[in-house]
C-alpha cells in the first residue's frame, strides 16, 4: 500500500482576480481577496474527477451485494430459483442475509481506520476487487454452508467501502458541501437496484445456458466486472491532495502501484490548498484520540437515526419482489422484478431533488432528513392498511412513497456526521465517527433481514395481512430516528458543538472555546449559501 510520505516544498502565494467574478474578504487566513467564482470551479473540477469512479463502484458493488434479494424469485416456475438450487428455507436466506451485516458491523471501523493511514485510493481499489472476488465465486454456491460463507467473507472485504466514501470527500470538500456529493454517488445504489431488477429479466432468459442457471449466470458477470472496475481505479481515483509543490514518495509496496494524476494541478491546487488549509494539516492520530471520538456522545443520535432509515432501505432493498409477491400473488417472477425498478427511481429523484438544498441550508439537517421519513411512514401505512384483494395496487403505491422517502436520508446522515466531527476532532474524528454510525447503524440491517419478513414466522401466513407486523416494526424505528433527529439538534443548540480539547489533524488549528477559523471554506460555512448563486440568480 501507498504510505503518505511526501517531501516538502513551499508554495508560492496566490493572487489575482477575474474581472466579473464575485469576490469576498478572507481575512482570516491572510489571504486577501477571495475569487468565489474561481472556487466553485475548483470544486466543480473536483466532481468530475471524484463522482464518476465513485458512481461506478457503487453501482456495481450495490449489485453485488443485493442481487441475492432478486435470486429468491427468479425462475421460480422452474424452480431455479435461490432457495431450490441451494435446498435452503426462507429462514436461512434471512440468517445469511444477516451474517453479512454483522461483519459490516464488526469490520466497518477498523477498515476506515486503515484508510487514514494508508493510500485510501489503492485501499477502495481493494475494497472492489475483492467483493467482485467474491460476488463471482457466489455462482457456485451449492448449499447452505457455501451461501454463509460467501455472505461472510462478503461482509468482511466490503466493510469500510460506504463510510470510507463519506470520509474520502472530506479529504476534497468541506463537510458543508459533501450531502450533493454523497447524493449523487449514492444514486448509484438506486441505479444499480432497477437497473439490477430489470436486467435480471434477462439473466432470467439465460436460464440453463452452459449448464447454469439464472442467478448464477448473474452473481458470475456482476462479480466480474466488479473486478475490473477494482483495478481501474487504481488509475481512475486520485490521492489525498498534496500542499502545492510537495510531491510523494514511494516506498515499499507503494513503489509496485500504478500512480493516478492529482486531482489538482497548477493554479486550481493553489486556490484548493487556501481555501480548505485544514486537510493539509495532517498529524497522526493516537488512540486517545481514537477514543474521544468512541465516547463524543453525538455519535449515538446519529447512530438511531442511521439505524432506523438504513434498516427500512436494506428491508426494501432485499424484499422488495417478496412484498410485492404478497400484495398480489399472481404476479410472475419477471413482473415481480419489474415492478421492483420504479421503487428506485423514486428513491433517485428524491435524492437529487433535496441533498443539494440540504447543502444549502445545511443548519436545517434534521428537517431535511426528518420530513422524508414522515413520507416513508405513510408509505408503509399504505403498504400495510391500503387497496383490497379486488385491487392491491395501493400497497404499490405505498412502497413508491417509501422509495421516494428513503433517498435522502442516508446521505444527510452521513453528510451530518461529516460536518459535526471534523470540526471537534478532526480527520480520525470523521474516520471513526461514520465508520461507527453506518457500522452500528446496520444493526438495523440485521434487524429488517432477520427478524423481518420471512424471518419472522407469524408474518409468513398468506393473505391480507401477511408481513403487517414487519412494516410496523419498521413503521416504529423510523419514529426513532425522527426523534433521534430531533434529540440531537436541541443537544446541539444548548451544549454546542465546539472543538474537542484536542483536535487531532487537518482540522487542528483550533481547541475548544477558541473559534478561531482554519480556512477559507470555514469561513463561509458560518453561514447558509441559501438560494444565492443558483442558475437563475447567476444569469441576472
Amino acid at each position: 500500500m501507498e504510505k503518505d510520505n511526501v517531501r516538502e516544498e513551499r508554495p508560492a502565494h496566490h493572487g489575482g482576480k477575474d474581472a466579473g467574478h464575485d469576490y469576498e474578504r478572507d481575512g482570516e487566513m491572510g489571504l486577501g481577496t477571495v475569487d468565489i467564482d474561481r472556487i466553485e470551479k475548483v470544486y466543480r473540477k473536483l466532481d468530475l474527477r471524484i463522482i464518476p469512479p465513485f458512481w461506478t463502484l457503487y453501482f456495481l458493488c450495490s449489485a453485488i451485494r443485493s442481487n441475492v434479494g432478486l435470486a429468491q424469485t427468479m425462475n421460480l416456475a422452474q424452480k431455479h430459483d435461490l432457495a431450490s438450487e441451494l435446498n435452503i428455507t426462507p429462514k436461512q436466506i434471512s440468517t445469511g442475509l444477516a451474517l453479512f451485516y454483522v461483519c459490516y458491523v464488526i469490520f466497518d471501523l477498523p477498515s476506515n481506520l486503515i484508510m487514514t493511514r494508508l493510500s485510501p485510493r489503492v485501499w477502495m481499489s481493494r475494497i472492489v476487487i475483492a467483493v467482485g472476488i467474491i460476488g463471482s465465486c457466489m455462482a457456485a454456491m451449492k448449499a447452505a454452508w457455501s451461501f454463509y460463507l460467501l455472505r461472510l467473507l462478503l461482509g468482511i472485504v466490503i466493510a469500510g467501502m460506504w463510510p470510507g466514501m463519506a470520509y474520502y470527500l472530506t479529504l476534497f470538500y468541506p463537510p458543508s458541501r459533501t450531502g450533493k456529493r454523497i447524493g449523487q454517488y449514492f444514486t448509484a445504489a438506486q441505479v444499480s437496484a432497477a437497473v439490477v431488477s430489470l436486467v435480471s429479466a434477462g439473466f432470467q432468459k439465460m436460464d440453463g445456458l452452459q449448464g447454469l442457471v439464472g442467478f448464477q449466470w448473474m452473481f458470475l458477470l456482476y462479480g466480474l466486472v466488479g473486478i475490473c472496475v477494482g483495478i481501474s481505479l487504481l488509475w481512475w481515483l486520485p490521492d489525498r491532495p498534496l500542499p502545492p509543490g510537495e510531491v510523494p514518495v514511494r516506498s515499499g509496496l507503494s513503489k509496485w502501484m500504478p500512480q493516478s494524476r492529482p486531482a489538482l494541478t497548477g493554479g486550481d491546487a493553489l486556490i484548493h490548498y487556501e481555501d480548505l488549509t485544514r486537510v493539509y494539516r495532517r498529524t497522526r492520530w493516537t488512540l486517545k484520540d481514537l477514543w474521544r471520538v468512541v465516547i463524543d456522545w453525538r455519535v449515538w443520535p446519529l447512530f438511531v437515526m442511521y439505524f432506523g432509515v438504513v434498516g427500512v432501505g436494506i428491508g426494501v432493498q432485499n424484499y422488495a419482489t417478496v412484498i410485492i409477491r404478497g400484495t398480489n400473488a399472481d404476479l410472475t417472477s419477471i413482473e415481480l422484478s419489474l415492478l421492483a425498478a420504479p421503487i428506485w427511481i423514486m428513491d433517485l429523484i428524491a435524492i437529487l431533488l433535496v441533498t443539494p438544498f440540504s447543502d444549502r441550508f445545511h443548519h436545517h439537517r434534521a428537517l431535511f432528513f426528518s420530513v422524508p421519513v414522515c413520507i416513508q411512514i405513510v408509505g408503509l401505512l399504505m403498504t400495510t392498511y391500503a387497496g383490497s384483494i379486488a385491487n392491491p395496487w395501493p400497497r404499490y403505491g405505498g412502497l413508491l412513497l417509501v422509495g421516494f422517502g428513503l433517498g435522502p436520508t442516508v446521505p444527510i446522515t452521513m453528510t451530518w456526521t461529516n460536518e459535526i466531527f471534523q470540526s471537534r476532532h478532526g480527520e480520525v474524528g470523521v474516520a471513526a465517527a461514520s465508520a461507527l454510525v453506518s457500522g452500528l447503524g446496520n444493526l438495523g440491517s440485521i434487524l429488517t433481514t432477520y427478524a423481518l419478513f420471512a424471518g419472522w414466522p407469524t408474518d409468513a401466513k398468506k393473505g391480507r395481512t401477511q408481513y403487517r407486523k414487519s412494516t410496523l416494526v419498521m413503521v416504529g424505528i423510523l419514529c426513532l430516528s425522527i426523534l433521534s433527529a430531533a434529540v440531537m439538534t436541541v443537544l446541539l443548540k444548548y451544549v454546542g458543538n465546539g472543538a474537542s480539547a484536542k483536535q487531532v489533524s487537518s482540522g487542528s488549528s483550533t481547541s475548544e472555546g477558541e473559534g478561531v477559523i482554519v480556512d477559507g471554506a470555514a469561513r463561509r460555512e458560518l453561514h447558509e449559501r441559501g438560494l444565492g448563486r443558483l442558475w437563475w440568480s447567476r444569469r441576472s
